[in-house]
């Protein structure tokens, strides 16, 4: 029997390296002949890099930045074992996790620091890239980006304009002469799974300004300063971009990656799982285990699971996700290829110790052993 194995991390406990190897260990016991094929997927969020390093027999690179606030720090990426390809998590230069909640202030945060990583990424001579912009803490429109890699956004004195979404308003001038020449022979294609445009009542402001700490007149301002900049796009490069799908993703980081590198804004899972050939492995397999932390309605909006069930339909193979839990309407994703879902939890607990690695894979281990001996019930039962 041919079992694959292809789930997404469980936040805050255990890597998908981490979940798959455990769910192998627990259908070993059950199945220790079959061939198991383990492939740790992500949907271009958090756990994106460390599910492509693994995957594709590459190393981590970790890289002095800017950090959301301006201040100097570490963050990381991604290269394929071949060199060629860099994978990139926005979240780890210019993520909401950087900034206090005492900080965070969506019209001063930079998207700089993504910058500095392409930036090392091509001096590594990578030409292709993968770039996740889920989870930013910034409104700038990628302006802090575009920065970092050699444009200059002048004001009507021609100095470069300050850090920010604010200071998107004083924007006067888009010189681009100076941008790194390379971005030109390269590839980008950016996990987007927002189909928001860059400005208006469902725009990059309205909807994230407040995580991010936008006030009401905040969001104004900043859907305003967003609007100006998608017009002067407009007037320099003859592209309008300001309601386009997907530009207002991550603060306006997906318009300045469509308008300034050409890049694809595609589902993070469809991505991520075409670089992997997971449809291969699918296609041949006899059965797909899949999981993450959570399951419930909202899962059918591209998150791992349903994406690996989407494959698996096509070739009409059965799917069992393992999940640290079941939420709300959770049957949702059966239309979508899921045939059985299970939650690891044995008993009541807190988050926190539901949470804990050790107990997280003891509870995954035992989950898939006693899933893989009803399978072999009825196996039994069919002959």
């Amino acid at each position: 029997m041919k079992i694959v194995i292809a789930p997404d991390s469980f936040k805050e406990s255990l890597s998908a390296i981490e979940v798959a190897e455990m769910i192998k260990a627990g259908f070993s016991q059950v199945y220790p002949d079959s061939e198991y094929a383990l492939l740790p997927v992500a949907d271009g969020g958090e756990g994106t890099v460390n599910a492509m390093v693994d995957a594709l027999n590459g190393h981590k690179v970790t890289v002095s930045i800017t950090d959301p606030l301006g201040e100097r720090g570490q963050a990381f990426y991604g290269i394929s074992g071949d060199g060629q390809t860099a994978v990139i998590e926005m979240a780890a230069a210019s993520g909401l996790e950087r900034v206090p909640l005492d900080k965070r202030d969506a019209k001063i945060t930079t998207s700089y620091g993504t910058g500095e990583l392409i930036k090392d990424a091509l001096d590594r001579g990578c030409k292709k890239f993968i770039i996740g912009i889920g989870g930013s803490a910034t409104n700038d429109g990628g302006a802090g980006m575009l920065q970092a890699l050699g444009v200059k956004l002048l004001d009507k004195a021609g100095n470069q304009i300050g850090y920010g979404g604010r200071s998107l308003g004083e924007l006067a001038k888009i010189d681009i002469s100076q941008m790194d020449s390379r971005i030109q022979q390269c590839e980008f294609e950016v996990a987007c799974d927002v189909t928001n445009p860059l400005t208006g009542t469902n725009g990059a402001s309205a909807i994230f300004g407040p995580q991010k700490g936008a006030t009401p007149d905040d969001v104004k301002l900043l859907d305003a300063n967003l609007k100006h900049f998608a017009n002067l796009i407009k007037q320099y490069f003859n592209m309008d971009i300001e309601y386009t799908p997907g530009t207002g993703a991550a603060g306006g980081m997906g318009a300045a990656l469509l308008a300034f590198m050409n890049a694809k804004l595609r589902p993070g899972i469809k991505i991520i799982t075409e670089l992997l050939n997971l449809d291969t492995l699918v296609r041949e397999a006899d059965i797909v285990i899949t999981g993450e932390g959570r399951l419930d309605y909202q899962s059918v909006n591209g998150k791992v699971p349903v994406g690996v069930a989407h494959i698996a339909k096509q070739y009409q193979k059965p799917v069992i996700a393992i999940v640290g839990s079941l939420g709300d309407k959770a049957e949702a994703v059966y239309p979508y290829g899921v045939t059985a879902m299970f939650s690891i939890l044995t008993n009541i607990s807190s988050l926190s110790e539901a949470l804990d690695p050790q107990t997280a894979r003891a509870n995954l281990y035992s989950t898939a052993m006693n899933i893989a001996y009803t399978l072999k019930i009825g196996n039994t039962l069919q002959q």
